[in-house]
């Protein structure tokens, strides 16, 4: 597999080039994050003594862009020494750029600014059951799936299991295979508040005094020798809080069915 070198990273983009990106998406975004609304950030004191690659961050999903442009700032100012704030932006200038994300490929291919977000470390890959609104039956590209593990190899990476902004949305088996293959240590990651303060593309803030949520969970206990892909998937979307169990509005319903039907059946 390519590896990266001082220049490049491991699909060759220049440092110098992701640098400059990040560091002005950084600027662009940090109001959102530190002004219009308050990120409180938890937990980045379980990211102080991973290693620098074969690092899988599984997170709930509530935007396409707001979610991912959060991680860059909290990961640059891990990189900087600083715990749980991103109140000194100066950690800007020194990012943390072996750091990769998963992203819908037809997602990055819309509109300029997509683009730009790709070139900072974005790993695109086709989904397999939907595209272009539409449900489709496709089988997985084994070479999107090379990159997944070429960025691996070479720097942390980020992934969504769900492949969507719905809430509590099934995840994909996919992911579970990946971690069973590849054994990176897994942290999960938990956000909230995302999709009440942005749209959905996470570009515009929607309403300002929001105080949206990033915790970062110690490394999953995961026995990649006994332990399936459903089992492992299955610890994923707990620890990221998207089961039934966690789904508050499901249980609600679920109960007011059962009143009614219990009305029902003392009325007979």
């Amino acid at each position: 597999m390519a590896k990266k070198n001082i220049f490049t990273d491991a699909f060759g983009t220049p440092y110098f080039l992701k640098r400059l990106i990040i560091f002005i998406l950084g600027i662009v975004s940090y109001r959102r994050f530190n002004g219009f609304n308050k990120l409180k950030i938890t937990g980045t004191e379980n990211l102080v003594d991973l290693p620098d690659s074969n690092v899988l961050f599984v997170s709930n999903h509530q935007t396409y862009f707001a979610d991912v442009a959060a991680m860059y700032h909290a990961f640059c100012s891990v990189n900087n020494g600083y715990l749980n704030t991103i109140k000194n932006p100066i950690y800007l200038l020194n990012p943390k750029i072996d750091f990769y994300y998963v992203a819908a490929e037809e997602t990055m291919n819309k509109g300029i600014l997509p683009k730009i977000f790709k070139i900072a470390g974005a790993v695109t890959v086709k989904r397999t059951w939907r595209a272009e609104g539409k449900n489709v039956n496709r089988m997985v590209d084994m070479s999107e799936v090379d990159n997944i593990m070429k960025a691996l190899d070479n720097g942390w990476v980020a992934t969504f299991p769900q492949g969507t902004t719905s809430a509590f949305a099934q995840g994909r088996r996919g992911t579970a295979k990946l971690v069973k293959n590849q054994r990176p240590i897994v942290i999960p990651i938990k956000i909230n508040g995302f999709r009440r303060a942005f749209d959905k593309k996470g570009l515009r803030v929607k309403v300002t005094g929001v105080k949206p949520t990033m915790e970062f969970k110690p490394p999953l206990d995961i026995d990649y020798d006994k332990e399936n892909a459903h089992e492992i998937l299955h610890k994923i979307m707990t620890a990221i809080e998207q089961t039934e169990d966690f789904n508050v509005l499901h249980n609600y319903d679920e109960e007011l069915k059962a009143k009614k039907s219990e009305q029902k059946d003392s009325e007979h």
